[in-house]
């Protein structure tokens, strides 16, 4: 059960109100009526919770469970206890999600500018801003409507925010110019110098850098996450784009939109990444590659060369999946001789 110190259930639910703002179907013979009160997981929930089955490896707890009711799809059906609530979806974990939204929706704080905050004069701060103490707003800022910038964040001079973005505490912003429902985590760094400099036996000449970063509408950039600013063209974050924590993004890297970096991957200088590309843990791309539309990197991989659309490779240096696979199973019977 969520920490009521931390988190807050807003209202309860029944099922028909839950089938229709997930999207999903009731199954024959459940009550449309049926309360449920609060979320839960499978293996802790009790009659008037609400969990899902998602992942194979926990229908032995669906198998089980005591939960009221459960998103679930077809398929796991015929496993479901006696008495359980079904709901029916083709993607279970979304439905959850858009249940989960409900239940607890996120909270801002009353509309407020902090008198402990930093305030340029010549900023622009739009109705309903929330401008918490210790932030710092520079001189030319605009700031859209709804934002919310948290402790001690520190927005740079002639920065533009869209509207209802939040800037999380300690995060800094330079140099950039970001499109609305935007979220930053703590410190996150976006608009910092790029790694550019001229290598020189007698020490080495940094190369101004002069472009901007560009982050489109509904984009995450999670906790500690470095994006630099374009060293001449920009550096760009495509729409709907979601980024872990501890990613580093280099200068003029120019990513698609819809895309998923998971945490501590390293993008070198100048890669292009198009539309709904994935990359997964503390994997990595030399500089100035492509890879294409829905193309997958797998954990630990190092991208050496242009990955095509549509391509999931995996490895160092990273090949297509099923190619590492044989050299994985040759590799294994190598050892057996």
């Amino acid at each position: 059960m969520p920490d009521p110190r931390f988190f807050r259930c807003v209202a309860s639910f029944t099922l028909q109100q839950i089938a229709e703002l997930s999207g999903s179907k009731i199954a024959s013979g459940c009550d449309p009526d049926f309360l449920l009160e609060d979320i839960a997981p499978l293996d802790t929930a009790t009659e008037r919770n609400l969990s899902f089955l998602d992942n194979v490896k926990y229908k032995e707890h669906f198998a089980k469970t005591r939960a009221g009711a459960c998103f679930v799809s077809l398929k796991y059906v015929d496993i479901a206890p006696k008495g359980l609530q079904l709901l029916i979806s083709e993607e279970p974990y979304k439905a959850y999600a858009l249940a989960a939204q409900a239940f607890y929706p996120e909270e801002n704080p009353k509309s407020k500018i902090s008198k402990n905050s930093h305030v340029h004069t010549s900023a622009k701060i739009a109705e309903g801003c929330i401008i918490e103490a210790g932030a710092v707003i520079a001189d030319g800022v605009e700031l859209g409507k709804g934002c919310w910038v948290e402790a001690n964040a520190v927005i740079s001079q002639n920065v533009i925010i869209g509207n209802y973005c939040r800037i999380g505490a300690n995060a800094t912003v330079s140099h950039s110019i970001i499109s609305d429902y935007v979220r930053l985590y703590p410190g996150a760094r976006i608009g910092q110098d790029g790694f550019g400099f001229a290598i020189d036996n007698n020490g080495h000449i940094k190369v101004p850098q002069l472009g901007r970063v560009i982050i489109e509408s509904h984009v995450e950039i999670g906790a500690n996450t470095t994006i630099d600013r374009g060293a001449g063209s920009d550096t760009v974050i495509g729409q709907g784009t979601w980024i872990d924590n501890l990613v580093q993004i280099a200068h003029n890297v120019k990513i698609g939109k819809g895309c998923v970096i998971v945490a501590q991957v390293g993008i070198s200088g100048s890669v292009v990444i198009e539309d709904f590309v994935v990359f997964a843990g503390q994997s990595a791309i030399a500089g100035h590659l492509t890879v294409g539309s829905g193309a997958k990197i797998g954990a630990q991989s190092g991208v050496m060369r242009d990955v095509p659309s549509g391509e999931t490779q995996i490895g160092t240096p990273s090949m297509p999946a099923k190619q590492f696979m044989r050299q994985v199973a040759a590799l294994k019977r190598l050892v057996k001789r």
